[in-house]
């Protein structure tokens, strides 16, 4: 069943449409994948599904509750996180030290009084660290300085700090950005060993490793969805060749 809908989703900026009735379902499980061309409205509707943006009509549903207007913060307490573009990383603290702050936001939710205990203490944080330092491939640089990773590796970390709220929906804007071609062959492969168990949606400008990952895609235009299907159905849909391509038929399927 559904643990996100969004019905009827709407943005204005002044005069400016962003985004206009837009209805989207993603089912428990699914990795599900988003693509447009520039300026088709794909980041403000991410930000409006993590609510960092509110919407001008319209609503969300996350597991069943209603989140629209909510903050950041309270809907990842439920469980919906999103991984950034742009890398939101502690350049001077190590990478475990990273994760720990990230696990300690979803095992102790907002300020506790008990700011000052020691966090070898707090149940489950050791493991939760170790774990998410194996599913992102960092192991050997636990106690590394952000600020002397690779940047690939610094994708990963901003992952893993996604992964170690435990969401049962992550987002990821832009993934693969930036990315040399090596480095985006092993974050293609390190995003499907994760997304087993998960529920993921994706969002990148690199079509050929979304229709990799994808079971299914929605295509945004001019802030509507223009159409959704499988990866093998999206490549061959002539509207979507026209909106990128100017109606170049056959090159996304190539």
């Amino acid at each position: 069943g559904p643990i996100l809908q969004a019905r009827g989703l709407t943005k204005r900026y002044g005069g400016l449409l962003a985004n206009s009735d837009i209805d989207f379902t993603v089912n428990h499980g699914e990795l599900r994948g988003i693509i447009g061309p520039n300026g088709a409205g794909k980041s403000t509707f991410f930000k409006m599904l993590t609510c960092e943006v509110h919407p001008t009509s319209g609503t969300i549903l996350f597991e069943g509750r209603d989140i629209t207007g909510m903050n950041v913060t309270d809907v990842c307490q439920l469980g919906l996180t999103k991984s950034y573009q742009v890398n939101q990383l502690f350049a001077g603290l190590t990478v475990r030290e990273n994760l720990v702050i990230a696990a300690l936001s979803a095992l102790r939710g907002k300020f506790k009084l008990d700011l000052f205990r020691s966090i070898d203490s707090i149940p489950g944080l050791s493991e939760r660290v170790q774990q998410t330092l194996e599913l992102v491939n960092l192991t050997s640089r636990p106690d590394t300085p952000v600020s002397e990773l690779a940047y690939g590796e610094k994708r990963r970390l901003e992952i893993g700090l996604a992964l170690a709220t435990s969401p049962s929906l992550l987002l990821l804007d832009e993934p693969l950005a930036g990315m040399s071609p090596r480095e985006r062959v092993e974050t293609v492969k390190l995003l499907k060993s994760i997304s087993q168990g998960r529920t993921m949606i994706i969002i990148d400008h690199d079509m050929d490793a979304l229709f990799e990952l994808a079971e299914r895609v929605t295509v945004l235009q001019e802030g509507r969805v223009l159409v959704e299907g499988t990866p093998e159905e999206i490549k061959n849909n002539s509207t979507v060749q026209e909106a990128y391509l100017g109606g170049v038929h056959g090159v996304l399927a190539a």
